[in-house]
Parts: structure tokens; C-alpha cells; sequence
């Protein structure tokens, strides 16, 4: 193949994606225990768990306890612990994966082998959440709304939609079959033939797609800040717990559930083993059942245990997953080469004379690497600043689906001209980089920029004068975030302002490498 399959980039994304989340404590553990070396203690289970996880500190708490088993989870995209579970990397670093959903992992054989059992905690399908204008708007009854109603309102422009990356979040995965088999007509497992008759319908759908994410949390956020966005596809609880309300419709002709099973690994010890169904048997339990739904509004497993009453109690289909790994696979490489909106970034690149010698070849590597990662259609732009933008090596190439490599290998030859000289002038080299976007369709692309910097602001203009140049943008350009990097001596909190001010995130290259921040930001754009 020319180009790694979707979940191979991902795979590429794991070491840095771990390092950058680092690994949180719950259920009785400490920061300490969180930041070690994965080495085994009695009593405490080691778990690679999806971060939407998090939410259920208060239960784990509840359950150590209770059995006397703390959980130390460090939290990874599902398709990266899947990919590190498969690889035995996951072996001896963790006891048990505790993942949104198994049916990937069900899907490489050589990741079933390394588990032995799993036992489903809690329940919560993919939705859709929308305001409750939007609802009003298209006069739909929430009960009876299918997946190609909603289709229809896309394709008509009626309605706009957020949604996380599918290869790099299993909610975004989830949406991604529920909308293909129901557009599809797909009555089994989706196949090649299922996808191909829904491509069309699919590309209509993805258009109306305007806000990306490689996390649920900064898609609430984004969202917020969006006026044209009416809906997010997402897990039912998290589309629950948003704030301000939103109506909550689950398709009636049906919906990808997960199932968050707890999953022993087998290279773990007898006693983590023992440990583990300790802990499983009490989270399905009646009283942690209840717990469960009150705290994270997902749905309880055990008969008997009602729903948090936010929770609608219609049933409804379960949409067939994937057949096999390549249908798979497939269904992720046509998401994000034809079905989805391409992508414009600009790269603010600061070649100033700090970062003159290793610094700078650490730069060009990370943009070497990044080529291997960039889409069909998708435009990128390098703008390189020292004491001002320096335009005579800014350039912008668009990667042509019928010759990618001309446009990757120009990218790589422009990454290896790059020389370091001059002061720094961030604010104003930001300036450009929304000129450069602002020339050009802002309304049917996904619009970035990344901001990589070693240092603090030392020439042009000021972040006062940036920050009125934003906010004086029209409000179409004000929806292009910026991605900085935190690298070298470069200032925290002038980083974070800058994400904060324009609806980014920064991304921490000093605890991890800089190739690594760069392909984590890949699931934003």
C-alpha cells in the first residue's frame, strides 16, 4: 500500500498517545502509583482503559472498599489499545483492558489470544444529541426519527454535526458503522458490497460534518463555542450529560451499543486474575448498578436495576458490526480519504535561531513522519517565522488522490530546506496563517492550525494585537482552532491562552516526542 491503513496510523499514534494522557489514578490509587513503571502490586489491577473511563472514579473508589482492589488506569484511544494489546506490548505492563467496546479487538486473532475472559459492565449506545431549536426546527418526533431522516437533513443542509475521529475513538468508530448499516439496509454484519452501495448516501451524510475531534470532552467544548453546529454523534452518556440539555434521539432503525467489558489479559499473574473477577463480580452488583447509571448515565446490565431516569427505556436494534477486519478497515480508509470533508491546515513553524542545530532536525524528522499520516484532498500548508513569517519558503500543496506522492514528497523536500535564524514572532506569524486560510473555502473543509514554537513571543506584534485580530475575525474564520505544541522553552501559559482564546488544545511535546504531538493532533483535523 502507499500510505498505512487507517488502523496502522493509529498504531503509529500509541506511544505518544499514552505518554501525552499519562496515566490517572482512581479507585484508591495515587499520582505516585499513576506516574511509575507499571510494576505489579498486590492487590492493584493495571488497566488500559478507554478515557471516557474517567467518570467512574467515584465507583471505582466505592468498589477498593468494598474488595479491597484498586484499579490504576492509564487511558488510550480504543483502537490504539487494541493495537498495543495485539502486538503483546500490553503484556506485563497491565493486568486488564477495560475498552467502550471488544468487537475490533474480536476482529485480530492475535489479540484474542492474549485475552481470557470478559464480563460486561454497563451499556451505552451511539446517539445523536441535539438542541433543542434544531429539534423544533425539523419537526421531528425523537422516538421516530431513523438514520435516513437524519441523512436528509444533512444532505438538504438543514443540519450540521460533530463527531469524533473513528480511528481514533471508538464513539466515532461506533457512529461510523451504526450510520453505514443504516443507510446501507445492511439485515447482517456490514460487507464490502454493504459499503459500497451506501457510499454515496455516506459522502452526502459526511459533508454535513463540520467539527472533528480525537476526544469526546474537546467536541462538548468545541461544540459549545459553535453556533453552526445543531448535533453530536455520540454515546448516549455522554450526550446526556451536557450542559445545556440536549434532546437525545436514537435512531429506530437502530444503534452500534458498547458494552465496556472488563477483559483480563492472560500474560496477567493468577492473583490479578483473581483480583479482576473480585472486582467484576462487584460492579455487577445491584447496589454498584445503580451507582453506575446515577454517576455516568449509562445503562446498568443486571436485570432488575432500573435506568437513571434521564435514560429513555424504548428498545431498540442493534446494528451489526463488521464482519471482518477488512470491511473494517476498509470502512475507516473510505471515511477518511473519500467520505469526509478534506482537510486545510497551516503549519507555524518557528525556525527562529533558538532552534538552530538538534532542534530543528527534531522538526523536520516530526514533519517527515507526518507526510506517512496526511489525507486524500487534504491541503497543507508549511509557514515558517523567525523575526517575521519567512515568505519566500512558505508553500502549500494539495495531496491529488491520483498522485499523493508528488505533493508528500514536495512537503518532505520543503521540511528539509528549513533553516534556523531570527527572533520570534508568534502573534504575528498567527496573523498570517488565518490570511492564508481566509484566502481560500473555510465553510466545506475541516480548518486548522498548528502552532509549533521553542520559545516565548520576542518580535511583532504583541498577544494583545493578536487577540484583537481574532476576535474582530468574521465568525465563519473564528471556527479555524489553533493546535499549539509546547516544545523546548516555549511558555505554557502563553500556549494555553492561545488554544483557550481561539477553541484549540495544546499539546505537550516536553513530556513526550514532537513527532508524537504532531500525529496526536491528526485526530482534530
Amino acid at each position: 500500500m502507499r500510505r498505512p491503513t487507517a488502523l496502522r496510523r493509529a498504531a503509529a499514534l500509541l506511544a505518544s498517545a499514552l505518554l501525552l494522557a499519562g496515566a490517572a489514578a482512581c479507585g484508591g490509587g495515587t499520582e505516585d502509583d499513576a506516574q511509575d513503571d507499571h510494576t505489579y502490586r498486590p492487590g492493584t489491577l493495571r488497566v488500559l482503559a478507554s478515557s471516557e473511563l474517567a467518570d467512574m472514579k467515584p465507583v471505582l473508589d466505592a468498589a477498593a472498599k468494598a474488595t479491597g482492589v484498586t484499579v490504576r488506569p492509564t487511558y488510550a484511544g480504543t483502537l490504539d489499545a487494541v493495537e498495543q494489546v495485539a502486538s503483546g506490548r500490553a503484556d506485563g505492563r497491565y493486568d486488564a483492558v477495560w475498552l467502550s467496546s471488544n468487537d475490533y479487538l474480536r476482529l485480530r486473532p492475535e489479540a484474542g489470544r492474549r485475552i481470557t475472559g470478559e464480563t460486561p459492565v454497563m451499556t451505552s449506545p451511539v446517539a445523536l444529541g441535539l438542541r433543542a431549536e434544531a429539534v423544533a426546527r425539523l419537526g421531528w418526533d425523537p422516538a421516530k426519527v431513523t438514520w435516513a431522516q437524519v441523512h436528509r437533513a444533512v444532505a438538504d443542509g438543514r443540519l450540521g454535526y460533530g463527531m469524533t475521529d473513528p480511528v481514533r475513538s471508538n464513539s466515532g468508530f461506533s457512529a461510523l458503522v451504526s450510520v453505514a448499516s443504516g443507510l446501507s439496509g445492511a439485515q447482517s454484519a456490514l460487507t464490502d458490497a454493504d459499503v459500497a452501495r451506501a457510499t454515496p448516501l455516506l459522502k452526502e451524510f459526511f459533508a454535513g460534518q463540520k467539527l472533528t475531534s480525537g476526544s469526546s470532552g474537546w467536541l462538548a467544548t468545541a461544540y459549545a463555542r459553535r453556533s453552526d453546529v445543531d448535533a453530536l454523534v455520540n454515546y448516549e452518556s455522554v450526550l446526556l450529560s451536557m450542559r445545556p440539555k440536549l434532546t437525545v434521539i436514537r435512531p429506530s432503525d437502530g444503534v452500534v451499543t458498547a458494552d465496556y467489558p472488563f477483559t483480563t489479559l492472560t500474560a496477567a499473574r493468577p492473583e490479578a486474575k483473581d483480583a479482576a473477577r473480585r472486582l467484576t463480580a462487584h460492579l455487577r452488583g445491584p447496589e454498584a448498578q445503580r451507582m453506575i447509571t446515577e454517576k455516568t448515565l449509562r445503562r446498568p446490565v443486571v436485570p432488575g436495576v432500573k435506568p437513571a431516569p434521564a435514560i429513555a427505556a424504548d428498545a431498540r436494534r442493534e446494528l451489526p458490526f463488521p464482519g471482518s477486519r477488512s470491511v473494517a478497515d476498509g470502512l475507516l480508509d473510505a471515511y477518511d480519504n473519500r467520505l469526509r470533508r478534506p482537510s486545510r491546515t497551516v503549519y507555524v513553524l518557528d525556525t527562529s535561531g533558538s532552534m538552530s542545530g538538534e532542534r530543528l532536525e527534531r522538526l523536520k524528522a516530526a514533519l517527515t513522519e507526518l507526510t506517512k499520516d496526511f489525507r486524500d484532498r487534504e491541503e497543507v500548508t508549511l509557514l515558517p517565522f523567525g523575526s517575521s513569517v519567512k515568505r519566500d519558503q512558505v508553500r502549500t500543496h494539495t495531496v491529488d488522490p491520483k498522485d499523493p506522492d508528488e505533493a508528500l514528497a514536495a512537503i518532505r523536500a520543503d521540511a528539509g530546506r528549513l533553516s534556523a535564524s531570527g527572533e520570534t514572532a508568534i502573534y504575528s506569524s498567527l496573523q498570517e496563517a488565518y490570511a492564508v486560510l481566509g484566502s481560500g473555502d473555510t465553510r466545506s473543509v475541516f480548518t486548522s492550525i498548528v502552532l509549533m514554537t521553542d520559545g516565548e513571543n520576542t518580535s511583532g506584534a504583541p498577544a494583545s494585537g493578536f487577540e484583537d485580530f481574532y476576535r474582530a475575525l468574521p465568525e465563519d474564520r473564528r471556527s479555524t482552532p489553533v493546535f499549539p505544541i509546547l516544545f523546548g522553552d516555549s511558555d505554557r501559559a502563553e500556549l494555553e491562552r492561545i488554544a483557550e482564546l481561539t477553541g484549540g488544545r495544546l499539546f505537550d511535546a516536553t513530556t513526550g516526542s514532537l513527532d508524537g504531538a504532531f500525529e496526536e493532533i491528526r485526530g482534530y483535523q
